[in-house]
């Protein structure tokens, strides 16, 4: 698809060393917008969150390409700690110089920019991760999860080798009227590809973490793209609620 010409936008994306898919997904996004990645060493087997120091120098790193934005795309980080989105977008901001956002966050603002309140939840992670998935969204987010299916993957390796049928089966298992959203966490889970295809088959939104982040970016830059081939969230750009 063509864009107009405009000026470039930069900016940073933290990831865990393990993941293979974010980006990959960036380069989804129209060509104005460019990511710096940073990585956040991770052996792979763990969803724990990532080493402060880590944090620290990569996103002073990222200032220095002088990024407009940082995100973290580790979701399950999030979940770890209630206050672990404020203190980590605090320590990536004063590092960086500009401001931040995890991944996280941008999935359940998402939501409630799509006017949702209630949602399921299909992702890579174990029944324990899902839970507190939940969880999270509910406290910080004000969503309620009517129903949650996982594919129980105990490390990031086997994230990024799952495949979209595995996301659109449980969409089928679990899906129910009441359902508003469909919420598919996990940045090392490929799913840009097959948002659309998932919201023409079932009918509702699809929010994942790459998506997610791509629309907080999106409108951070008061954008005026509207990318159409992944999904409503995307093509509608709404504001945050």
């Amino acid at each position: 698809m063509r864009y107009p010409q405009r000026m470039t936008r930069h900016f940073g994306v933290l990831i865990p060393s393990t993941n293979t898919t974010v980006e990959i997904e960036c380069r989804l996004l129209p060509p104005t917008y460019q990511a710096h990645i940073g990585r956040l060493l991770s052996s792979g087997g763990s969803f724990s969150p990532s080493r402060d120091e880590d944090i620290d120098y990569q996103s002073r790193l990222l200032g220095t390409a002088k990024v407009e934005l940082v995100i973290l795309a580790q979701t399950s980080a999030s979940l770890v700690a209630d206050d672990y989105d404020d203190v980590v977008t605090k320590r990536m901001s004063t590092a960086a110089g500009v401001p931040a956002i995890t991944s996280a966050q941008a999935v359940g603002r998402a939501v409630r920019a799509l006017k949702a309140r209630r949602i399921a939840i299909v992702s890579p992670y174990s029944e324990t991760v899902n839970a507190r998935a939940a969880r999270y969204f509910k406290d910080k987010h004000g969503l309620e999860t009517v129903a949650l299916e996982g594919f129980g993957a105990t490390d990031a390796y086997a994230i990024g080798k799952l495949g979209p049928q595995n996301a659109r089966d449980a969409f089928a298992r679990i899906d129910r009227p009441e359902i508003e959203v469909f919420v598919v966490p996990g940045g090392n889970f490929p799913t840009m590809a097959s948002i659309a295809s998932w919201e023409h088959e079932f009918r509702k939104p699809v929010v994942t973490t790459n998506q997610a982040s791509f629309w907080t970016t999106l409108r951070a830059f008061n954008s005026a793209d509207r990318p159409p081939a992944f999904g409503r969230l995307l093509a509608e750009l709404p504001v945050d609620a």
